[in-house]
């Protein structure tokens, strides 16, 4: 059995190969990276300025960290020390946003 042909990103002109663990999305984890991080910063914006964040983003974003740890095991092996970084800072943050749903009212389906 042959192997997979290597899957390259589907954003712009991006010629990175897709990696297995984001193979679902079809984004090399550069741009992964920055759509979870756009997702995360809006979250954390809404935060502090008091505003509810709905379940539907909470799930989104809590979806992306398991494909972040299963991305970060690839990369470790990799040793990419720039991308394990930037995927620390997302865990991080995601981290930060399970903390504020522990103190407020919303809770994704998942922990109801």
């Amino acid at each position: 059995m042959a192997a997979a042909e290597p899957r390259h990103c589907h954003i712009g002109n991006c010629s990175e190969e897709v990696p297995p663990a984001l193979g679902a999305g079809g984004v090399c984890l550069d741009h992964f990276l920055d759509e979870a991080f756009a997702r995360a910063d809006s979250a954390l914006e809404k935060c502090r300025r008091g505003e509810v964040i709905d379940s539907r983003t909470l799930e989104w974003l809590f979806a992306d960290v398991q494909i972040t740890l299963n991305a970060l095991s690839e990369v470790a092996r990799a040793r990419d020390l720039v991308q394990q970084s930037k995927i620390l800072e997302l865990l991080l943050c995601v981290a930060n946003l399970n903390e504020y749903v522990a103190h407020h009212s919303v809770q994704p389906s998942h922990l109801s």
